[in-house]
């Protein structure tokens, strides 16, 4: 009842209800943009090209199903995403980049978003080209019915139609994240993750039997656990309680009053996922582009480098590791616990027990360390986990869809905070009035 009347109290604030629409218009437009395939592909011969490679499979979620189309809008925002990880990776190195996006604030934020987006470009191009050749060498690989053949103008028409789609998305992204309702990059990897339900609702529907009633009975049980983990690692947080000094100005007294700081057991979010994911799908691309090499040693690399990524349980180690790291890697780049240390002195604040300043800040760390490796392990375990029945049923199916519903519920979660903040911040303006 209380959500319904959320959701009620949404549509009655015009200002709120115009950003709803507006969103929801953009997230429609991409899913029309989606279907538009590019000309001369044979994207209803490629289905089952799609259907027996996990490679392709997780490409395609994240694409909307733009991939198995062969759409203009193919790639998705994995160019974008990669770019995201370089520039973080460059911020932390080059510490003028560091400066910039500490020092100058929202104007040094912007100027890197600009660079990130322009930095998408070049790497949307590169892995059109290779996604495009994947496909050719694929279908030749299965057979003559696929029919998958650019000359060079064809190939470079399509590059171009490709990359464009990638930077439609980029702008369809920001003008979502604008409304305040929501990251406009997760929404529209949540929306394409949704759109597959209906076609593999129906899929399950059609080959159910009665003997696959246990696997699929434990598939929803481990849709639930990851419904469950999420939630809890999402909302858990380590409350620091913070107190102010009194001091007094002019006869006033000030200060004196208690408040805390809240650490959240996962400070990244879905973040760590989907950096994870377009790491382990990049060798991947990258070999099955080589594997028809007329070097024989180069050729057999890349086929090994492919086996080697089609091993399920080094796939899960790597999966789980590399969901560790980043957790770890983007709360380092998002929370700094030494300019909060600062700030928290600056305002006469001090943790009890705790000297202000660098005592502070290495409390901090020491707290936040502990609580991520928490979020960080139980977040990979959730990951994995999905890979695991698998191994038991037998059906390639639910890798993915764990790995979907792991992206789906926390992107939920971030956008109902939002949400939440929106109406908290109207309640508020009604009592200024």
């Amino acid at each position: 009842m209380l959500a319904w009347n959320k959701v009620t109290q949404l549509f009655r604030i015009p200002e709120l209800r115009k950003k709803i629409l507006v969103v929801l218009g953009l997230l429609a437009v991409f899913r029309i943009a989606a279907i538009i395939p590019v000309p001369g592909v044979p994207a209803e011969s490629l289905r089952s090209l799609f259907a027996g490679n996990q490679l392709f499979g997780l490409l395609d979620i994240f694409s909307g199903g733009g991939l198995s189309k062969v759409s203009i809008l193919m790639l998705g925002v994995g160019p974008y995403i990669t770019a995201s990880i370089v520039m973080q990776l460059m911020t932390m190195i080059i510490p003028r980049l560091e400066e910039m996006q500490k020092e100058e604030g929202e104007a040094g934020r912007r100027k890197l978003n600009q660079w990130t987006r322009l930095l998408a470009v070049p790497l949307a191009a590169l892995q059109g080209f290779a996604y495009l050749n994947l496909l050719q060498q694929g279908a030749a690989r299965g057979g003559a019915g696929f029919g998958i053949s650019f000359t060079q103008w064809e190939m470079i028409i399509t590059l171009v139609a490709v990359t464009t789609g990638t930077i439609f998305l980029m702008w369809l992204g920001e003008l979502i994240t604008e409304q305040g309702i929501g990251n406009g990059i997760s929404l529209i990897i949540f929306v394409g993750i949704i759109s597959r339900l209906p076609q593999a609702t129906s899929q399950i529907i059609a080959t159910w039997t009665p003997d696959q009633l246990f696997t699929y009975g434990l598939f929803l049980a481990v849709s639930l656990i990851v419904i469950a983990g999420v939630v809890l690692v999402s909302e858990g947080q380590r409350i620091i309680p913070i107190s102010y000094a009194r001091r007094v100005r002019g006869g006033q007294v000030l200060g004196g009053a208690s408040t805390h700081l809240p650490l959240r057991v996962n400070q990244a979010g879905v973040i760590p996922i989907i950096f994870a994911l377009s790491v382990m799908l990049f060798p991947g691309v990258v070999a099955n582009f080589f594997v028809g090499s007329q070097n024989p040693q180069v050729a057999q690399t890349a086929s090994w480098i492919v086996n080697l990524f089609q091993n399920q349980l080094f796939y899960g180690i790597a999966y789980f590791v590399l969901v560790v790291a980043f957790t770890y890697f983007y709360t380092a780049v998002t929370f700094d616990p030494d300019q909060i240390a600062e700030n928290v002195q600056k305002q006469g604040g001090f943790i009890p027990g705790i000297r202000p300043g660098k005592r502070t800040s290495e409390y901090l760390k020491y707290i936040l360390n502990r609580i991520t490796l928490t979020g960080a392990i139980f977040l990979g375990i959730i990951a994995v986990l999905p890979l695991a029945v698998q191994g038991i049923t037998g059906i390639s199916t639910l890798t993915i869809g764990g790995t979907a519903l792991l992206i789906v519920v926390s992107v939920v979660l971030e956008t109902m905070k939002q949400i939440e903040s929106q109406l908290t911040m109207r309640e508020y303006e009604g009592f200024l009035r």
